[in-house]
């Protein structure tokens, strides 16, 4: 019986060693770049079988199908469309800073199109390609077996420039990726021929030299420290913008020019994201946006209407567009089989390291050359001397092999110049000249010392590879594109950019409905018809600009932010949004104020007060809001219990005024504003008043030329002056102002200042209404109760009281 080899493994097991080969199979041969000519497999094998297939810059084109079909049945035996795509990628100006193939035909496009199939592209090497590939074939790189054992292929190639900084590359394979930016060619090789002289060169030293990336499409890169980063350590983070300016056009209007984009910024995507920024509106003052590009260049034109902020549009395009976008170096390439983060002299040290390598292989190969040549040299200059003793013998010899050994046994020759003895022409003899062959001898014992002298001296090699590249750079050098600057500019983007100035009338109803209308609308209306419930009533209504800034103050010390521009739009008799839809409010909150603000740096306090006796200042630059506004309220006073809340709010900016405090039982305090401290936003205040089993009805803030009037629980009124209270200190008992009855005292229902235009409207718990003038209500002294309005007993205790104006507010 057979022996049987079973083995018991786990899935992670098996799994994991599978994997682990498959990943080092995608990281070394196929996703990242070797560091020394800065090609992946595909690309290598796409460039080697189109040189072997003498497919150059100097032969006509030829179909992209045949190399492809090469690559695959030869080298690379994957799917077609990925070896064309690479193909076609290493023939895109806009991707390589120095392509490597030319096409024939629609390689793609900025835009992002897709490149014609490849029966219809024709293709060769790019001139600088040879570069790439130059004395390949005097075994300057090491070759291996295909995938089918019949042809050998470059493990890597001699690469005469540093393709992995010129022409970059990116990449994902398992558990790494890399992203290298594209570099200036005659930058690269400065820095180069400077590390050959000075091998302790400093990052620094070497970036007199490289400045930075140099992208195919030019733009801007801002950061040299990210810059600096990437190139010490392998990675570092930029941001790279579109080249912009600004043209003035005629009648005040101006137009923003994009001639330069970020690299691989799809031009396309970009236009049309310009174009829904015009079509949403996101940003006031684009009249158009058109692609001008032409086989001149790029350029996109953004049209403004007339006065608008063309800086601030372009700011707010730079940071919501791709017109700028951060770039992030990722340097990951193949170093000595391993996967690296490398640094720029890293980079270059692997290259020139290479380059001696190539440059001694190909000396050492043109040396072995040279020397066979001067060999076989010496024995045709020693035949022709005695020429006819060397034919005699060839005569007299039974056949080629025999002539070669008698001509060895006779004349001293070696095998080597024997043969070429006897494969020599007959007509050969008749016009070889020995002076020529004496000359030829001579320039190969000079060709033959001076390999000898480049492999017996470092600094000999160091000095053709310096004059080889000098002479590549003086060849193909071309201009930068991209312009460094050193700091990454800060985007503010002012919300006049992205906001058309406009007036509005903005309506808060106390039960927390909020709407924006058009004056159009709002003019159109009837001012009653103002959409609110019977049972709601607005606390703020006003004409305000969309710029401006809206505060709503909870009952419940809830404060909620909204710029002007973001309130939904409404017809001026629609209900409008109510707050809940975007910020949580209990059943029984109410908004008690709302204010506007042109600006939220004014140097202006709010004053609050609760009904169980707590009274703060906040400033208004502590309630500026934070990034969640839109889905959740702010706090602007902490309540100390459930059953307290705001009463009395006022925003002022001149603390020379006074307080007066009104309890519901008939107290009153008076004493100057700045005895309030100034506090948080999250702060409970200090105490108001001395309260004991009382409650606080209103805080007032005046002067003391004011007067305060008082509506009781009973129906009865009072005017008096604001002077009746004597000045004194805040967290007192305060004086009454009410004469204390033993049988159905009066306890004060509503305390207000009285001001000229005013109106009262009294709505009882019998629903009886009363409207009252209280500037014609006469003084009365501070223990008065006052005089009746109406009847408690019969018509009810008042219920709601509101202060109206008299004066028409105009539209």
């Amino acid at each position: 019986m057979a022996e049987q080899n079973i083995q018991e493994l786990s899935l992670e097991a098996v799994m994991g060693e599978r994997f682990g080969r498959y990943s080092k199979y995608i990281i070394q041969e196929r996703a990242l770049p070797d560091i020394r000519d800065g090609l992946k497999p595909v690309q290598r094998r796409i460039l080697y079988a189109m040189h072997e297939d003498k497919n150059t810059f100097d032969k006509p084109f030829r179909k992209s199908a045949k190399s492809v079909g090469n690559v695959m049945g030869n080298y690379h035996p994957h799917g077609d469309s990925s070896i064309y795509e690479a193909m076609v990628r290493m023939s895109q100006a806009w991707k390589l800073r120095e392509p490597l193939i030319e096409m024939h035909g629609n390689n793609g496009s900025m835009d992002g199109d897709p490149p014609a199939a490849m029966r219809y592209t024709e293709a060769r090497l790019s001139e600088i390609s040879a570069e790439m590939l130059k004395d390949i074939d005097k075994k300057t790189v090491d070759m291996v077996l295909n995938f089918d054992d019949t042809e050998y292929e470059p493990t890597v190639l001699p690469a005469r420039f540093p393709n992995l900084l010129v022409n970059g590359a990116t990449g994902i394979s398992a558990g790494y990726a890399t992203e290298i930016p594209t570099h200036n060619l005659d930058e690269t090789i400065q820095a180069t021929i400077y590390l050959m002289k000075h091998p302790e060169a400093t990052l620094d030293e070497l970036m007199q030299f490289v400045k930075g990336p140099d992208f195919p499409t030019g733009g801007i890169l801002q950061g040299l420290d990210g810059i600096k980063k990437a190139y010490e350590t392998g990675r570092g983070r930029t941001m790279l913008r579109a080249k912009t300016t600004i043209e003035a056009l005629r009648g005040g209007k101006s137009q923003i020019v994009v001639t330069e984009i970020p690299y691989e910024v799809n031009k396309a995507m970009l236009v049309k994201k310009i174009d829904e920024v015009r079509l949403l509106k996101k940003v006031e003052g684009i009249a158009e946006v058109r692609d001008e590009s032409d086989r001149d260049g790029l350029r996109i034109v953004i049209e403004l209407k007339k006065n608008a902020n063309a800086t601030g549009i372009l700011n707010y395009l730079f940071k919501n567009t791709d017109l700028q976008i951060s770039y992030n170096f990722n340097m990951v390439a193949i170093d000595h089989k391993r996967p690296e983060h490398v640094g720029l002299k890293q980079i270059l040290t692997s290259y020139l390291e290479h380059q001696r390598t190539v440059t001694t292989k190909r000396t050492e190969f043109d040396l072995d050359k040279a020397k066979q040549r001067e060999h076989i040299v010496l024995g045709l200059i020693k035949a022709l001397s005695i020429l006819d003793q060397v034919i005699k013998v060839i005569r007299g010899s039974k056949n080629k092999k025999d002539a070669t050994k008698n001509l060895m046994s006779n004349f001293d020759f070696t095998k080597k110049q024997a043969e070429a003895i006897v494969s020599l022409q007959l007509y050969r003899l008749t016009n070889t000249d020995v002076t020529a062959l004496e000359k030829e001898a001579k320039d190969l014992q000079k060709q033959i010392a001076s390999f000898e002298k480049i492999l017996g001296d470092p600094k000999e090699l160091d000095k053709v590879i310096r004059k080889e590249l000098q002479a590549i750079a003086k060849k193909y050098a071309s201009p930068r594109k991209t312009e460094i600057q050193e700091k990454i500019q800060s985007l503010k983007i002012e919300t006049e950019v992205m906001v058309a100035q406009e007036e509005v009338v903005v309506q808060i109803s106390r039960e927390g409905y909020v709407k924006r209308s058009s004056l159009r609308s709002f003019n159109a209306s009837d001012a009653n018809d103002n959409g609110l419930r019977d049972d709601d009533e607005p606390i703020l209504q006003d004409t305000v600009n969309t710029l401006d800034h809206l505060f709503i103050f909870t009952n419940k010390g809830n404060l909620i932010y909204r710029p002007i521009h973001e309130i939904t739009e409404a017809r001026f008799k629609d209900t409008g949004e109510h707050l809940s839809q975007t910020v949580g409010l209990d059943n029984d909150e109410r908004v008690i104020a709302a204010k506007v603000f042109k600006s939220l740096d004014e140097a202006g306090n709010f004053v609050f007060a609760t009904k169980e006796g707590y009274i703060k200042q906040t400033s208004l630059v502590d309630l500026k809001p934070g990034r969640t506004y839109k889905s959740r309220a702010s706090r602007y006073i902490t309540l100390k219990t459930d059953s307290d809340e705001v009463i009395s709010l006022y925003y002022t900016q001149d603390q020379a005024k006074e307080l007066v405090c009104v309890s519901y039982n008939g107290y009153g305090l008076r004493y100057n504003l700045d005895e309030v401290p100034v506090t948080g936003a999250r702060a409970a205040g200090v105490k108001c008043m001395d309260l004991r089993d009382d409650t606080l009805k209103a805080v007032l803030l005046t002067d003391e030329a004011g007067a305060v009037g008082i509506l009781t629980t009973r129906g009865s009124f009072k005017k008096m002056k604001i002077t009746e209270i004597p000045l004194t200190s805040r967290a007192r008992r305060g004086v009454q102002i009410l004469r204390e009855l033993k049988t159905k005292p009066h306890r004060i229902a509503y305390a207000f200042l009285v001001e000229a235009g005013q109106e009262m409207y009294i709505k009882t718990t019998t629903d009886k209404e009363f409207n009252f003038d209280p500037v014609d209500h006469g003084f009365s002294e501070r223990y008065s109760n006052g005089s009746y309005i109406f009847d408690a007993k019969n018509d009810g205790e008042p219920q709601t009281v509101k202060l109206l104006q008299t004066k028409e507010v105009t539209k």
